[in-house]
């Protein structure tokens, strides 16, 4: 235990308030690219999917958006877990994030993802890249049984088929590999044939 000595010209009322952030599991965009330019990030990424009463998937969901130079580009649904929030929960907010409430998606009852993709911002190393960041995302395939309106920064969700998903021309669209992912998860649950 220490002992401070009393400062007899000390008055509370000079020190700053510190008060907590109000979410303090989110960065400002300072310490986010501070953070980006040293550690690896963990993201969730979700493939949502329409399935059939068999359980066998119907239509795949991309999203399209604009980039940061406004080129229009195809997306999954992903983005960063925040500290102290479970994969479920950084999966949930995503999800409900970019397809908008009414989306009603069936999270999977493990959280064991079909994929780990390491993105780079160098391209070469794996097949994904992200130019702002070293980033590691958890992929998950999720079935969507709601109405789906986007929100945040995606236009408008394109559904088309697993074949039509995984064609190179929806690849060459897909921002940073996720042509890649999509393929894999399609494949994780039997969808390619």
């Amino acid at each position: 235990m220490s002992v401070r000595t009393p400062d007899p010209d000390w008055n509370p009322d000079d020190e700053p308030v510190v008060r907590p952030p109000a979410n303090p599991g989110w960065l400002t965009d300072l310490e986010l690219a501070e953070v980006r330019g040293r550690l690896p990030l963990l993201y969730v990424e979700a493939v949502p999917v329409r399935v059939d009463g068999l359980g066998q998937v119907t239509e795949v969901g991309v999203l399209l958006r604009a980039n940061a130079v406004g080129e229009m580009t195809r997306t999954l649904v992903s983005g960063r877990v925040m500290y102290g929030e479970t994969i479920r929960d950084a999966l949930f907010r995503h999800l409900e994030k970019d397809l908008g409430p009414m989306a009603f998606p069936l999270l999977p009852a493990s959280s064991v993802p079909f994929s780990v993709a390491e993105y780079f911002p160098m391209p070469g190393i794996t097949p994904f890249t992200d130019e702002r960041q070293h980033a590691v995302s958890l992929a998950f395939v999720v079935p969507v049984t709601g109405t789906c309106e986007p929100r945040q920064d995606a236009l408008e969700v394109t559904w088309m088929t697993p074949a039509e998903a995984v064609s190179p021309s929806v690849a060459a669209e897909m921002e940073g590999g996720r042509g890649a992912l999509v393929k894999q998860a399609l494949a994780s649950v039997g969808a390619l044939r």
